[in-house]
């Protein structure tokens, strides 16, 4: 074994690791379209790569954060004497040692009153782990503990929760002519609960101090920018003298946007003038970072006696948590696509984000989308089955292509697909029927009756938007450099798992026809590339990388080109060849390169969109993504235990710049979405959260992926974004529990409203048969404005 520094940090390595394995046979081995593996998979799966609990340094310190044990409560005093009388406590700190003006809504450590359980408090660090563990719970909070407002749908009454108020945002939109009826309307409410991004690893960090009077932050930050730029606020430092270094992610389906340890640990190495880690523990990642906003909808779709929607209605309530955070873009992504991948002439629907005392909500993969999918899709099954047509069918009738406006009045300019997803997924063939009990609902040891199982189909189609939304700037920055026939990308897109660093390699490769490329660490010494998140690093940083790698493919072959009296335009790279046009010209990129040392930096910016107005209208997106999904169960309508049997998906993705990397995206998103629909459900009750662990939060495990079968990836390029290429990652996620809800539906006929869906929700009694359809019959929002 050897270490690794990083600036005098350490990181333990394995010499000698396996390189990773290479591209199938016959299948093109480098740039674009080629299945390149990523240069980290054998670290990565020999369990040898370094993450940021990896890491350490001299003289090393450990942080320990006191976290509020009320969901409210006001803080009437703090008393750290007792924890910095401990020996081997170097530092304690409180909100008083925050320096500065924390950006937002939310403070960095609990000042004044606490407002979700596990809000952090007071930090410590001492020469131990376990020391700081033990300073940090002799913390002496007085607290007067407050009743907690914990159902969204009250908090329109309620007393002000913080001092911006309880509504975070409102987006009443109209689309057509809101007084239009249909001759049909079927109704429903749904509730989508609260999922956990639960990533493999939980949150650490090392915080080492600058002389200065700044600090270097290392962490597995998705948007280091961003955090440089909210811990110099709170610290009351300049940018310049906060860094930080983008350390191994493990795992990350978002923003990874919990401060709550960043800056304690920040303050505690500027205190003790000593590096500062800090581990934390599954309980607290589960307390501290943001979730899947738990939402409540409620549905009227309007249609003809043919199936075709006339106008869709529709409340929309989103749980935010104690703060704001990503809220009003989650909102914002739910009502523009409330009605879905469908045509809809007329549309009023109205969206809440509020504030409880529950735990904060959110950036997670298709926020907004993945809670507007379920509930649109539960209604077109009602539909269908009001007139007696199939669920396929209606969704066929309605379907969304490109040149039609979404309800937020922007049309649709990219390929939007639907009809041809969903005729994949349609025509694909069915699977068997199971032909050993072991594989009924339950499992190997499940206690189904093979006389109770039903098999249900049922179809989602869902959308989600690429970059962010509503005049948000959109910009990335990155440099490649080439010496001898080596290159290296220089981007502060982080590597979260979607696969940029080996995108960005590729795309040197096949500009440059380089085979050996580098992409160097992230810091915030780069300029920025925005959090990574929504696929936004293919568009924004993959098309920066390669408007750079252009320029200096333009710098190598202008030389060549002169020498033989044409334009550097009638050249090519191919095969690592250089070629002209005419054939007159050939050598080796290899041999172009010798002795020379290239580069440039390059801006990609998409197109700017607007903010939603006073009526929710407004070109507010870049890009769209589409998918169709569909969903084969078993279940058992006794237990009401269900098996997924087999997801067939049809994704819509512009360009296959990676198959294999691409495959892995959907399947990964598909199983996420399968979590969504049947298991992962974080237990709050009265804003407590009850066993923050993985013994009761539940993630599918290998007996639970079912087969996932890719049956048509659509490629159709957007003409606007690099490459033609589409996010991937999301659109599973999204569409996956709908399609889940649809086939349990169709295998019960009950409604199925919830997610994810509870067993007794599976179950099939005595009269309840043919339920399927049924309006929903609970009330609205109580003291939602009209």
């Amino acid at each position: 074994m050897s270490e690794q520094p990083i600036d005098g940090i350490t990181a333990v390595t394995v010499a000698g690791a396996e390189p990773a394995p290479g591209p199938a046979e016959g299948a093109p081995a480098l740039g674009l379209g080629a299945s390149v593996p990523p240069a980290d998979a054998a670290a990565k799966t020999t369990g040898v790569y370094p993450y940021t609990a990896d890491l350490w340094a001299e003289g090393l310190l450990w942080a320990a954060v006191l976290r509020a044990p009320h969901p409210r409560a006001r803080i009437r005093g703090i008393d750290t004497s007792e924890a910095a009388a401990l020996p081997g406590v170097r530092a304690v700190v409180t909100h008083l040692d925050v320096g500065g003006t924390p950006p937002g809504d939310r403070p960095p450590l609990a000042a004044d009153e606490v407002r979700y359980h596990g809000e952090p408090v007071a930090a410590v660090a001492a020469d131990h782990p376990e020391t700081a563990r033990l300073a940090a719970a002799a913390i002496a909070v007085e607290y007067e503990v407050l009743p907690p407002v914990t159902d969204p749908e009250k908090v329109f009454e309620a007393e002000p929760l913080h001092p911006d108020g309880n509504i975070i945002r409102h987006i009443p939109l109209r689309h057509g002519d809101p007084h239009m009826n249909g001759e049909i309307v079927v109704e429903g409410v749904y509730r989508i609960g609260r999922q956990d991004p639960a990533p493999i690893g939980a949150e650490a960090g090392l915080a080492v101090p600058r002389p200065d009077g700044g600090v270097e932050v290392y962490t597995g930050s998705t948007d280091p920018h961003g955090d440089r730029d909210r811990l110099a606020a709170c610290l009351g430092l300049e940018q310049e003298q906060v860094k930080v270094y983008v350390t191994g992610v493990p795992g990350a389906f978002g923003d990874r946007e919990d401060l709550g340890f960043e800056l304690p640990l920040a303050l505690l190495a500027i205190r003790t003038a000593s590096p500062v880690k800090l581990a934390a523990t599954r309980e607290e990642s589960f307390l501290g970072h943001p979730h899947r906003h738990p939402t409540m909808l409620r549905y009227w779709h309007h249609a003809d006696r043919e199936g075709k929607l006339v106008k869709v209605e529709a409340q929309l309530l989103m749980d935010a948590g104690a703060y704001a955070d990503g809220s009003a873009e989650a909102l914002a992504a739910a009502v523009s696509f409330a009605a879905g991948p469908y045509r809809v002439p007329n549309a009023v629907v109205d969206g809440w984000a509020v504030r409880t005392n529950n735990p904060p909500s959110g950036h997670l993969r298709g926020e907004g989308a993945l809670q507007v999918c379920a509930a649109y899709e539960g209604q077109m099954d009602k539909l269908a089955a009001r007139l007696g047509l199939d669920p396929a069918e209606v969704r066929a009738r309605n379907v969304l292509s490109t040149g039609d406006p979404l309800p937020t009045g922007q049309a649709v300019t990219c390929p939007a697909p639907v009809a041809e997803l969903l005729r994949a997924v349609r025509e694909s063939p069915l699977p068997p029927p199971p032909d050993e009990d072991w594989v009924l609902p339950g499992g190997p040891d499940g206690a189904a009756d093979p006389g109770a199982v039903r098999r249900g189909v049922g179809y989602a189609l869902g959308m989600v938007h690429m970059l962010g939304a509503e005049g948000a700037d959109e910009v990335s920055t990155a440099t490649v450099k080439v010496e001898g026939s080596v290159a290296t990308v220089l981007c502060a897109a982080v590597e979260t798992g979607q696969g940029f660093a080996t995108l960005a390699r590729q795309i040197v490769q096949e500009v440059l026809g380089v085979e050996e490329v580098h992409v160097a660490p992230v810091d915030t010494d780069q300029p920025p590339a925005g959090p990574g998140l929504r696929g936004r690093n293919t568009w924004v940083s993959g098309g920066a990388v390669e408007r750079a790698a252009k320029m200096v493919r333009t710098q190598l072959l202008q030389p060549l080109a002169a020498t033989f009296g044409m334009s550097a335009e009638l050249l090519t790279i191919a095969d690592g060849k250089i070629t002209s046009y005419d054939g007159v010209l050939s050598t080796t990129v290899a041999e172009a390169l010798e002795g020379k040392e290239l580069w440039a930096t390059a801006q990609c910016r998409p197109h700017p969109t607007e903010p939603l107005n006073a009526a929710g209208q407004g070109d507010a997106f870049v890009g769209l993504a589409f998918a169709a999904v569909r969903a084969v169960v078993d279940v058992d309508v006794e237990l009401g235990s269900v098996r997924v049997v087999e997801m067939a998906i049809a994704q819509d993705v512009g360009r296959i710049l990676n198959p294999a990397q691409l495959r892995a995206r959907i399947e990964a998103g598909v199983t996420q979405g399968v979590g969504t629909a049947l298991m992962e459900h974080l237990r709050v009750a009265r804003g407590v959260v009850r066993r923050p662990d993985f013994a009761d939060y539940a993630l599918p495990t290998a007996l639970d992926v079912p087969e996932i079968r890719i049956v048509k990836l659509l490629e159709e390029r957007d003409v606007v974004a690099p490459f033609g290429a589409k996010a991937a990652g999301a659109a599973p996620v999204v569409v996956s529990p709908a399609a889940v809800a649809a086939a349990v539906r169709a295998a019960t006929g009950r409604p199925v409203n919830r997610l994810p869906i509870r067993p007794q929700s599976a179950v099939v009694t005595a009269g309840q048969a043919g339920a399927a359809g049924a309006a929903g019959a609970m009330p609205g929002p109580a003291g939602v404005p009209a």
